[in-house]
Parts: structure tokens; sequence; C-alpha cells
């Protein structure tokens, strides 16, 4: 089994962490059926390789999802730093009606994810979008009293814009900023990222394998009625077909490289592709792709050995430049369309 290298990583504000992290969203119906039994002890084999960061939030599976996770803190939660999310009202499959960021609602929303986790402090608790009817600085306010009454021990923001993350970095630390980025969504590398560089804040990547895609087992045209990517246009048809093109140019560089004496994944490409990414642009980066299956939690560990050359840089770059179609169906609901 793949093991996670013994030194966290520092993401900020204190708040330590796995140097790869999973991803809870996959174990809720987003993406089709979940078996749970198969969906706990996946969790529980991510903890013993060492994966230790897990991501979830009170909206994945209209809370199923916490719950599931308190399966696993009830025998090892102080082996695991848990993050959640707050401000979402709905659910990913049927859609979202809300944004909340208003104090009442963040202090209600906490109790719940708190009871549902079935623990007395959240690690990282995230605003999961910007509420853009309250200023930034009256939501950070809020969830900084959460860190001072002790139930909340760091802050994080996703896909805030680089003026959001600094408008709430004067109210309290942030620890993390989590936003899509991957070798096909790289819009927050222009301003998001320099200035979490430059604040002392850590990048916590969701989609890091492109909801999938970038694996190359992904058939656009063969997702299920209830697949929440179909609503994404760069998986529409002509959109998905024109982007073979990045799959195929990791393909090649995955061809070139092994893992352990095997041969390197797509995705441990993807994966490494950031962590690269982080050390040229000066900041951790700790992913967190997510998953249904316990060895792909292997593979995707295997991504932390990997290196490139230049010319494989060179041929992932040129490859992310032709990427065809949004990464959201609302641009403003993400920080690309708020920059």
């Amino acid at each position: 089994m793949a093991t996670a290298s013994a030194a966290s990583v520092h993401l900020g504000d204190g708040l330590n962490v796995s140097p790869l992290g999973f991803g809870g969203m996959a174990l809720t119906p987003v993406y089709g059926e979940v078996d749970q039994g198969e969906a706990l002890r996946t969790l529980h084999h991510a903890v013993d390789a060492g994966v230790s960061f897990i991501d979830t939030a009170d909206i994945y599976g209209g809370g199923s999802n916490e719950e599931l996770i308190s399966q696993l803190l009830k025998e090892r939660r102080d082996d695991v730093q848990l993050a959640t999310k707050f401000g979402l009202v709905g659910t990913p499959t049927k859609g979202y009606t809300d944004i909340r960021g208003d104090g009442p609602y963040i202090r209600q929303a906490v109790e719940a994810s708190l009871r549902r986790l079935g623990t007395d402090t959240i690690d990282l608790y995230y605003m999961h979008r910007r509420d853009l009817r309250v200023p930034i600085v009256e939501t950070v306010e809020a969830m900084a009293a959460l860190v001072q009454q002790g139930k909340v021990r760091h802050l994080g923001l996703s896909e805030v814009t680089a003026e959001e993350l600094r408008e709430a970095s004067s109210v309290h630390p942030i620890a993390a900023v989590q936003s899509e980025w991957s070798i096909w969504s790289r819009d927050v590398e222009r301003n998001v990222v320099p200035a979490a560089a430059a604040l002392g804040v850590g990048f916590v990547p969701y989609s890091p394998l492109g909801r999938g895609f970038l694996t190359g087992t992904v058939d656009a045209s063969k997702l299920g009625s209830g697949d929440f990517r179909r609503n994404i246009p760069r998986f529409a048809a002509d959109a998905a077909d024109a982007n073979q093109g990045v799959v195929a140019a990791i393909q090649a560089v995955a061809a070139e490289l092994t893992v352990a004496g095997e041969p390197a994944t797509p995705a441990q490409v993807a994966l490494a592709w950031l962590f690269a990414q982080g050390k040229k642009l000066g900041l951790p980066v700790v992913p967190i792709p997510g998953t249904r299956k316990a060895e792909r939690i292997d593979e995707n560990l295997g991504a932390l050995s990997l290196n490139f050359t230049s010319a494989q840089l060179e041929k992932l770059d040129a490859a992310a430049d032709a990427v065809v179609g949004s990464r959201s169906a609302d641009p403003t609901w993400v920080s690309q369309g708020r920059e």
C-alpha cells in the first residue's frame, strides 16, 4: 500500500495536514449511486494510507456526507484533519436555491454540521460560496466568532477573488483557499494564487482531476441523467471532444514516467502537476481528489514521488492553453466570473 509522506504540509494559520487530501463529495450520489459500506471502507483506507485531511460540506447529500464521515470520526477523530463548509442551500444534483453568508445562518449551519459530524470542533471551516448580499468582512467576523468559541479551529474560503481574500484576511487569518485548480482549470493562477502566496494562505484545489476527465476514463457522452457534470459547459459534446487534447498530453507524459517501478498514470501526472505549480508559484498546495475506490487512493499517492522535466511541463502547459468551455455553468458562481 502506498502511503503519504510522514511530513505534513503547513497550509496557513498553523494548520498542518497530510500532503494529499480526500474530497468527500464523491461519496454522495452526485456522480451516480453510492454503496455506503464501500464508502466507509474507502475513508478508513484513506486514513490508513496517510491521507488524513478529509473534506466535506453540509450540502453534500443533504448532510448525509457529514453523517457518513461521522462514522469514521467515531473511531479516528484524532487521526483526521476535518474540513467542512457552509453557505449553499439546495443540493448538487437538484440545484442550489440560495447562498447564505449572514451571521445567523452561519451560527445555525455550524451547529447542524457539528451535530451531524458528531464532533465538538471542526478543524477547517470554509465559506463554500460568496453571498454577494453580505460584505465578506461581516461573513468572516461571524466565522471568527466560532474560533473564539472553540467550535472551529481555522477558517477557509472557497472560490473567492483575490480582493475578497485580502479583505477577509484583514479580519482573521485564513488558513486555506479552496477553488477548482487543475491542468484544465488555471484561471486562479492570474490573481487568487498570487494573493494567497503573498498572504501566507495555503491552496486546496478541488476537482484536481477535472472531475475525472483528466484521467481519460470519462466518456462525456455517456454521463447519467443525474450526473452533475452534465451541467458543466466543458463536458458538452463539442467541448469534450476538443478537450481530449489535454488528456492526450497527460497520457503522453505519463508514458514517460514511472512510479515505484510501474508506469505512471494520468491521475498521478495531473496531481503531480499541481504540486509542481505550488513550488513554482510559492505556496503550499494540497489537492483533494475524491474517489469511491480504495485502490485509487493508493494510485493518487504515487503522485507525491513524481518529478517532471522542463519539456514535460511545457507539453502540459501547451495543452492547457487549448481547453474549451467554462468550468462552471454560471461564471459568477466561481471566482473567475467576479474578477
